[in-house]
């Protein structure tokens, strides 16, 4: 009885949303795309001045080397930036960064773990642009012993696939070798279907359990089940960022486009009165308040299906403009540094309090997100 309530309540929700969608048109309009420039500049030009030394490691409760994840996610979204705002000193400060890592992966090139593959998606990016071999070299080395593997339970969470899918999906397009698509595939599938017993993948909510700690009978305080905000974002961004780079008719690119548009779907009635998601999604009031990093993957992810035609833009624009107004007024400093960005973990309870003040322990990877929405805002009509 309770998937069946669950279904009657998302329809109900969905029917809510939609009325409230076309009603709030008028009310939540998106800024201009020069105003949205400005903001990302702003905030952008403040991380760039805080860290001038791209290569210089990042201590919080230990040091590490600035090519983890958390620094990977931003130069996603300062490429990005550079693909609406052409400054050489976005290039100049990602090649840099590169450079001053030898162009290598965290744990060197025989790693497997997505976290440390993050970084090559900025090194192919750049290698498009200056197709130096050395700029791929170990990411592809990395990737290419793993399609040349049958080990295919590597990603046992969901943040992996935004941080490795888009770098299989890219040397797929750029080698025109679909074994790249397939492995990538195999890896996903099993994250989808299989991992933590039955897969991470709910169809019932079309939401994903963060790993198999979450998957019931694991409950949030109000009985519902776990979906935390920031590990769904990272999912729609995947599937946006392999959706971009994948050809039409390329291996199971129909497959994850229904998954997208399922997610999307489901985000839709839940997004808060104030713009803003939960951290999390089904529970409001375990942790409730306003955080940005969520919220600006789910509006990147329905920005670009506005885009691309694949998302009605009478419905989605006041839902996008709604969250990106309430960021950009909110969350976004004089000086340009970001709050209400929640820190590292897996689960909602992480990286709090979450405020306007508060300084998470990477501030990054927040502004990544942030950068990638922004700028897909900046390419609609």
């Amino acid at each position: 009885m309770k998937n069946k309530f669950i279904s009657l309540r998302q329809i109900f929700l969905l029917s809510l949303a939609i009325i409230w969608g076309v009603a709030g048109v008028q009310a939540q309009r998106l800024p201009s795309k020069k105003q949205v420039l400005n903001t990302l500049r702003l905030t952008n030009d403040y991380f760039m001045k805080t860290w001038p030394d791209p290569g210089k490691e990042i201590t919080t409760n230990k040091t590490r080397p600035s090519n983890l994840w958390t620094r990977a996610v931003y130069y996603e979204g300062l490429m990005a930036l550079y693909g609406v705002d052409k400054q050489q000193k976005y290039i100049d400060y990602a090649v840099d960064w590169g450079q001053k890592h030898n162009w290598g992966l965290r744990n060197g090139r025989d790693t497997r773990d997505a976290d440390d593959q993050c970084a090559g998606q900025t090194y192919i990016d750049l290698y498009l642009l200056d197709p130096k071999p050395e700029r791929i070299r170990d990411i592809k080395y990395s990737v290419d012993a793993m399609v040349n593997s049958p080990k295919v339970d590597d990603w046992h969470w969901i943040d992996a696939l935004q941080m490795a899918m888009p770098v299989f999906a890219r040397l797929g397009n750029l080698y025109k070798d679909n074994a790249y698509y397939e492995k990538m595939y195999a890896l996903y599938n099993h994250a989808k279907t299989v991992q933590g017993g039955n897969g991470l993948y709910n169809p019932t909510d079309d939401l994903w359990w963060r790993d198999k700690d979450f998957v019931p009978p694991y409950k949030e305080p109000n009985g519902e089940d776990c979906y935390w905000s920031r590990g769904n974002g990272w999912v729609v961004a995947a599937l946006v960022r392999v959706l971009d780079i994948m050809p039409k008719g390329a291996p199971h690119r129909e497959e994850y486009q229904k998954t997208y548009l399922k997610m999307i779907n489901a985000l839709l009635p839940i997004q808060r009165p104030d713009g803003y998601w939960n951290v999390s999604l089904h529970d409001p009031t375990n942790f409730g308040g306003k955080e940005i990093t969520g919220t600006s993957l789910f509006i990147y992810g329905m920005a670009w299906g506005v885009n691309n035609g694949l998302l009605d833009a009478k419905y989605y624009k006041p839902i996008i403009a709604k969250a990106w107004n309430a960021m950009a007024k909110e969350a976004v400093h004089p000086n340009g540094f970001l709050g209400y960005v929640q820190g590292t973990g897996k689960e909602p309870k992480d990286g709090q309090p979450v405020t306007y003040n508060s300084k998470p322990d990477f501030e990054d990877y927040g502004l990544g997100c942030f950068l990638l929405a922004g700028t897909e805002i900046m390419k609609m009509k």
